[in-house]
């Protein structure tokens, strides 16, 4: 597995998207970037941009989208949608708090999601969760990621950000041998106490351990750009991540 296809989550250029994002698009495939993330769809519709992607080659490698938009009558065109797009990575980016102030609460949710992941899983699709750096301060004596990861179903995808979660006092490597198989899609986001604007490959974290467990025991499929700061325009920081990924080797 070790040729794992690198995408970009286009929430870090979202202010080109915005202003005009067939170019993002266009500009991303010529960076060598395969895939892409959405956070928003800009006014596009699902056709639109399945279009936009085969024009350039590439591929949705997932979307983040709100816990209510797989939930009741809102399911089946989230899911006509994500089908549409050629996406199968349906990704909660955050919760409200209601649904994680207590353990009660994310145990609760789990609960939610595996409900989700049973309707979405015999589609060949999945749900998931992404981190942010809360997850990993106890809470009610226990990390919240535990509670949920421990308390869902191996379908429900475990989506890392290796960025975030340090921030939190998270390290990745734990977690990926804790849970292996479900970081699918893993964000490959740089961390450094020292430089809020590192670029991937120039902060603390220790990308050859990650990617070692990302292609053995992760079973991961795709790593996802994003990068929230820099000292570079957004889309020229996103070309230098791709470009230090490929110094790495990947």
């Amino acid at each position: 597995m070790g040729n794992i296809p690198i995408a970009v989550q286009l929430y870090s250029v979202r202010g080109d998207g915005e202003k005009d994002l067939p170019a993002v698009l266009a500009a991303v495939a010529k960076m060598g970037y395969v895939g892409v993330e959405f956070a928003g769809y800009y006014g596009h519709t699902a056709a639109q941009l399945r279009s936009l992607l085969d024009e350039n080659g590439l591929k949705c490698c997932g979307a983040h989208v709100g816990l209510d938009t797989l939930q009741g009558d809102a399911l089946p065109a989230s899911i006509e949608f994500h089908q549409t797009i050629g996406n199968k990575f349906l990704i909660v980016p955050g919760l409200s708090h209601e649904r994680t102030s207590t353990r009660s609460a994310w145990l609760e949710t789990a609960g939610i999601m595996n409900g989700i992941s049973d309707k979405l899983t015999p589609l060949g699709m999945r749900t998931g969760y992404h981190n942010h750096s809360s997850e990993f301060a106890l809470l009610d004596g226990e990390m919240p990621w535990d509670t949920f990861f421990g308390n869902t179903n191996k379908d429900v995808v475990m989506q890392f950000d290796v960025g975030n979660a340090l921030h939190g006092g998270g390290e990745a490597a734990p977690f990926l041998k804790k849970y292996p198989g479900r970081a699918l899609t893993v964000h490959v986001k740089e961390f450094s106490a020292s430089n809020p604007n590192a670029l991937i490959g120039e902060g603390d974290v220790d990308w050859p351990e990650i990617f070692g467990l990302c292609e053995t025991i992760g079973n991961t499929e795709w790593y996802i750009v994003e990068q929230e700061s820099g000292d570079y325009p957004p889309m020229e920081c996103i070309d230098r991540c791709f470009q230090n990924l490929k110094k790495m080797g990947k």
